[in-house]
């Protein structure tokens, strides 16, 4: 039985940062895990300039704790008039790595995205051409579209026809929840990787009922059937360099979550790679952790692999009911359980 694990440093491939407040309380969770982070842009303002993400990236670096070393990499929000010229500069000077597509509306702080996928076909055709990679959320917003079929209906309608059209675009679909994600993407070509969440593999749908209504299980996308959470696992330590590490760590007040209208999210940023070694640990692949984790990240968005190592050693690990952040309380994932990794920073 191993009772350490020595990996390359990890990287999170979707995190949710937040601002002002938040984000002074939540960074440090971050940046004591991982080395790089790819930020999302879903602020209020949204990020959708160069201009705006490199000054976000200065606070972020400001909310660090002294002496961690972390490199947050900025996103663009696309809006139905994102300026290709603007994404692009952005990209070549390094502010930019990727740009976001939220569908209009679909989750927290959405309602400035895309409404049409044809309305930024030129920003699109423009980020093909530089291989600046297209990041994502991979659901329709059409009411009459039941909520947990909103991932494959994006696949079938806009996912699948963008990638016949642009077929050099490199696409993260990020977060995915279905069987059918993973056999989109596993099917598709070196272009299309995906990210894939703790939390993800860890719930499925009923979490959020177990004894009444659990507000902290909810996220979007939101947790599926069984039957897809045993898809993520396989997909997750299959060793396929198309899957890798994106927490979707996204922090919320106690009372945003807990209220008649919670917020979705879950933030997992604590605990985040005893989590998923966790999982790796109960499919017996625990020799498969660090291409996830470490390796095949970097590989699809063309950068270096990190140098240094981390380790996490088997300790039990109390998971705290709550963290304190912006003058209230964030309930991590896995609040309250015991996890028997534990990460030594």
């Amino acid at each position: 039985m191993t009772e350490t694990l020595t990996i390359t440093r990890p990287d999170d491939w979707h995190v949710h940062l937040r601002d002002g407040e938040m984000l002074q309380a939540v960074a440090r969770y971050t940046a004591r895990q991982f080395t790089r982070a790819i930020v999302m842009p879903n602020l209020t303002p949204p990020v959708t300039t160069s201009a705006m993400a490199a000054a976000y990236r200065e606070r972020i670096l400001a909310a660090l704790d002294e002496g961690q070393d972390f490199t947050p990499l900025m996103t663009c929000y696309l809006t139905d008039n994102a300026d290709p010229d603007d994404m692009a500069h952005g990209f070549e000077a390094g502010i930019y790595t990727a740009a976001k597509l939220y569908p209009a509306g679909a989750t927290t702080n959405s309602d400035s995205g895309v409404t049409d996928v044809a309305n930024i076909k030129g920003a699109l055709a423009r980020m093909a051409d530089i291989g600046m990679p297209l990041l994502v959320h991979g659901e329709v917003t059409d009411a009459e579209i039941d909520i947990f079929d909103r991932e494959k209906v994006f696949i079938e309608r806009i996912l699948q026809p963008l990638i016949e059209e642009l077929p050099h675009l490199r696409v993260v679909f990020e977060h995915i929840t279905t069987e059918n994600a993973v056999g989109f993407v596993k099917s598709a070509g070196p272009n299309v990787a995906a990210t894939i969440t703790a939390h993800h593999l860890h719930i499925n749908r009923n979490a959020m009922f177990e004894g009444g209504i659990r507000p902290h299980a909810y996220c979007l996308p939101i947790a599926k059937r069984e039957h897809h959470r045993q898809a993520l696992r396989k997909a997750a330590t299959s060793g396929s360099p198309k899957f890798f590490l994106g927490t979707d760590s996204a922090p919320h007040e106690v009372e945003a979550k807990e209220s008649a209208c919670g917020c979705a999210g879950i933030f997992s940023a604590p605990h985040a790679l005893e989590s998923y070694l966790k999982v790796f640990e109960e499919e017996d692949a625990i020799d498969k952790f660090e291409g996830f984790a470490s390796f095949h990240g970097p590989d699809f968005y063309r950068l270096p692999r990190n140098s240094d190592t981390i380790t996490l050693t088997r300790k039990p690990n109390q998971v705290v009911e709550g963290l304190a952040a912006a003058g209230t309380v964030v309930v991590p994932f896995h609040a309250g359980d015991t996890i028997n990794w534990e990460f030594a920073a």
